[in-house]
């Protein structure tokens, strides 16, 4: 992991980008953290958090217990896309320690900020779609997702059986998937060298507390049959939710999969292979860029993952710009529905041959 690295130095285009994006800042006099706005969704949101937690753990069981299973998945997704991931970036706040917190999130929703930040900001960010390196596209033997990968036989039928994957996702990553890196002290080809006794107890602490309150205290009061189905439908809103979203911004139709070359590196320079390995989907849409924390526009995120979601809208059409006069190649699609269809046309093109 350590051996990979970019082949050419960095170019004007993110020279000037920089330069109009920290402008930008400077005329308009804001930070490029988060707001009041982002405060005040955060503070929504764990309130309708405890409020699902709540009501499904009173409520007698039946179609409405349902409908806010389906809920409260929605919201876990709301969560890590709001606060939880702005905060490990460092740009939820201008304070360290609330970041940190807003981070942690993560544990409270049953996953690893530790071992997120690994995975996301250190080799997602940094080498996207890159066969072997980028853990979040490693799917085999269940998708194939690139031509670089092998296909089998079952892989014809991946543009239907990716939404029961996607879905069950949340369930493997967090009873799983987290103790898997924890104990082999390896994200995909990255060695984790090091875990402090601080990261240790958090990840075991978080572990036995979720255990405790998605587990025993459900089961005590709605016995195990009614949990478990409440379970496995918060699970899989909450997979669901969180793959597409990912699957919309890197794996469609018009992105690039970059090979290394025979020296382990990686044939453009970091700020234009970002943009050509991202997509940005539904920008126009409010609601959408309300729900997903701005991660519709995952372009503006690659290239400015320290600034907050709450900035990409007016930061989009800098980039835009910038990529136009660069020819820099900039992709994005209308609507969630337009991604989504370019996603499954992808896979299908891809089980295919």
């Amino acid at each position: 992991m350590s051996k990979v690295s970019f082949n050419y130095p960095k170019s004007p285009f993110f020279t000037v980008l920089s330069e109009r994006v920290e402008a930008y800042f400077k005329e308009n006099k804001i930070n490029s953290t988060g707001n009041y706005r982002l405060f005040l969704k955060a503070i929504f949101l764990f309130l309708l958090f405890v409020t699902f937690y709540v009501l499904l753990l009173t409520i007698q069981p039946g179609w409405i217990s349902v409908i806010l299973c389906i809920g409260f998945g929605l919201n876990f997704a709301a969560i890590g896309f709001n606060i939880m991931h702005d905060g490990a970036h460092g740009s939820f706040s201008q304070k360290k320690w609330l970041n940190e917190i807003c981070a942690y999130t993560l544990n409270i929703i049953g996953g690893s900020s530790f071992m997120w930040k690994i995975k996301h900001n250190i080799i997602h960010h940094s080498f996207v779609n890159i066969e072997e390196v980028d853990d979040d596209i490693d799917i085999q033997p269940w998708m194939r997702v690139s031509h670089g990968q092998r296909r089998y036989w079952f892989h014809k039928f991946q543009y239907f059986y990716w939404i029961i994957l996607y879905g069950v996702t949340f369930l493997l990553w967090v009873l799983y998937l987290d103790y898997q890196k924890y104990f082999s002290r390896k994200i995909a080809s990255y060695e984790i060298n090091k875990i402090s006794l601080k990261e240790h107890f958090i990840f075991w602490g978080s572990k036995l507390a979720y255990l405790f309150v998605y587990f025993i205290i459900p089961i005590y009061f709605v016995g195990f049959a009614n949990w478990m189905i409440g379970y496995l439908i918060m699970s899989f809103v909450t997979g669901l939710t969180i793959s597409v979203v990912f699957q919309l911004a890197h794996v469609i139709e018009d992105v690039e999969f970059p090979k290394l070359n025979d020296e382990n590196k990686i044939d453009n320079e970091w700020a234009v292979h970002q943009v050509e390995t991202t997509a940005d989907f539904s920008t126009k849409n409010k609601f959408v860029t309300w729900y997903l924390g701005g991660l519709n526009f995952q372009v503006v995120h690659h290239l400015f993952p320290k600034v907050s979601h709450v900035h990409y809208p007016k930061l989009q059409k800098i980039v835009k710009e910038t990529c136009d006069q660069f020819q820099v190649k900039y992709m994005e699609y209308k609507s969630v529905w337009a991604a989504l269809r370019s996603h499954v046309r992808h896979l299908k093109v891809l089980g295919a041959k």
